[in-house]
């Protein structure tokens, strides 16, 4: 689904290498990064060895008791008033784990799987479901052996946690139902663990109900979007940058004082960015220059807003980016679980299973996605008009009329932003009571996560058309033994484009270059160009 954005400062071989340890303080998003992504080893800290051990006693100390208490002696949900017999009790666990396996669809991606898998057991870390450490254990050497169970598409609702995408990872580690092996390939989940040397899990009273209630799956697809968007705003900006440059646009809006006037921070960063990537660009000066009489030869007073707005745009989508980091970081140091054992010994319901909190900053970011890949597309509509693009022939054609030029890139980036406006509704506005109105306001914070993942990736794509389109622009503005020449970040990001897409000249096969483009983009090669030739970009 999701084209996957890697930070260009450390190495996939460093993050691969790295060991995450487990309940010894919160998880970061590099930590979710690197186990979900790049296959990083996790460990189980003694501590929270300890710390299950002493909830478990809790739980058992309830195991025989007639008393009502919600997920060792009752059913679940709606069926929560039903007394569930001492004999019966291992078998309820079990049997909601099975039920609740109920997904439908296509598989969902193995980054997203391993991001729920570790942030689940993240949560039985905290020592507050009452699960045994055993059950911590095995999801770890789960990780740790590559094994990624078979979670679907559909089946969260984002209320009571990710329900049916943990019973199936849950499912999995009892040794039912199928994974995905280290190699990829699809086998029954007994013979995974086999291989691996896990013993599948025998469920005891609470277990299922803790390896099930919990918001992992929305939450590791926004630390995943956190960790990829980062750097895509960046790259806007370099890609502003090169059209600002190559539509022959001003960089004097983004001056510092101006910027300060309105001092949102991610604004201010953004706007650095771009006096960073045009400093001393010949492209700029060269339309600052005076006639004989001493005015002005560019008689354009200012520039259109998706050139002169980009710090106002781009920023206030940084401002979002920051905001929803600070919610993933609060879930992050969350246990989320219903019921918890308390740090005095009591076992509470309550409802901090409720996605609210991380389904709106999906919500949010979504918008955010959209909005600066509409304002790319923009840009990258300006350089194709004759009318608009300041002296370039039209869509950048070597031959107009016999050549097409860009003209149908620009519709490959317009149909992927219509498609982002549409993901941009929100979900968590929508809320369809189930179990027998028990659950009667669910947050949709799963489908909020999936849209974002999609909206992620239509970001880079049209980033991607942008550079492209600027790459072949600036060609144009600064022909081999001209006058002119790009920026140096501007003019080392066109060389690297280079690399992988051919300059000015007749039509050609495009879709593979938009492709390889792409590619620079997502891997994080964009900004590591830009920074090595201006220095350290936002």
């Amino acid at each position: 689904m999701a084209a996957t954005t890697h930070s260009p400062a450390v190495s996939d071989q460093a993050r691969a290498a790295r060991v995450v340890v487990v309940g010894d303080g919160p998880l970061t998003i590099d930590d979710v990064v690197d186990v979900a992504r790049h296959g990083a080893r996790v460990r189980l800290a003694d501590a929270a060895v300890e710390a299950m051990a002493v909830s478990r006693a809790v739980v058992e100390g309830l195991a025989d008791d007639d008393r009502p208490h919600y997920g060792v002696s009752t059913g679940f949900g709606a069926l929560a008033r039903r007394h569930i017999p001492v004999e019966r009790r291992a078998q309820l666990q079990l049997s909601l784990v099975r039920s609740h396996a109920a997904g439908s669809g296509p598989e969902v991606e193995r980054e997203v799987v391993r991001a729920l898998q570790l942030l689940r057991l993240a949560t039985l870390a905290t020592g507050r479901t009452g699960a045994r450490p055993v059950v911590a254990q095995t999801y770890a050497a789960m990780l740790d052996a590559g094994i990624t169970p078979v979670v679907r598409e559909f089946g969260s609702l984002g209320c009571s946690g990710d329900l049916a995408p943990l019973a199936h990872v849950a499912l999995a580690a009892l040794g039912e139902g199928e994974v995905r092996d280290a190699t990829g390939a699809l086998v029954p989940a007994a013979d995974a663990l086999a291989a691996a040397g896990i013993a599948p899990l025998a469920l005891r009273e609470k277990e299922g109900l803790a390896l099930i209630n919990g918001t992992d799956g929305m939450l590791g697809m926004l630390a995943l979007a956190l960790h990829d968007l980062r750097s895509l705003l960046t790259t806007a900006d370099v890609a502003a940058a090169a059209s600002v440059e190559a539509l022959l646009g001003s960089d004097a809006p983004f001056a510092a004082d101006l910027v300060a006037m309105r001092p949102h921070p991610g604004q201010a960063a953004s706007a650095a960015n771009l006096r960073a990537l045009l400093d001393g660009s010949p492209v700029v000066a060269s339309h600052r220059t005076l006639d004989a009489d001493g005015r002005p030869e560019c008689t354009r007073v200012q520039d259109a807003y998706s050139l002169r707005c980009a710090p106002q745009v781009h920023g206030a989508a940084r401002d979002t980016l920051d905001h929803a980091t600070a919610v993933a970081r609060r879930e992050l140091a969350s246990a989320i679980d219903n019921p918890v054992v308390t740090a005095d010994g009591r076992v509470e319901s309550n409802g901090n299973f409720h996605g609210a909190p991380v389904a709106y900053v999906l919500d949010f970011l979504a918008i955010a996605a959209a909005d600066v890949a509409s304002m790319s597309e923009r840009r990258t509509d300006r350089f194709l008009d004759k009318a608009r693009n300041e002296g370039l022939p039209p869509f950048l054609a070597d031959d107009p009329g016999v050549d097409s030029g860009l003209m149908i890139a620009q519709y490959t980036a317009a149909g992927i932003v219509s498609e982002l406006k549409r993901l941009a509704v929100p979900s968590s506005v929508d809320s369809i009571p189930s179990s027998a109105m028990q659950e009667d306001h669910v947050s949709m914070g799963w489908a909020g996560a999936r849209k974002l993942r999609r909206a992620v990736d239509g970001l880079g794509r049209v980033l991607a058309i942008e550079l492209l389109t600027a790459s072949r622009a600036l060609d144009l503005r600064c022909p081999p033994g001209g006058a002119l020449h790009p920026a140096r970040g501007t003019g080392a990001v066109r060389d690297l484009v280079r690399t992988v897409a051919a300059g000015p000249g007749p039509d050609r096969y495009l879709s593979p270059e938009i492709e390889a483009v792409t590619h620079l983009v997502t891997t994080g090669a964009v900004t590591v160009v830009a920074s090595a030739a201006v220095g350290h970009l936002a």
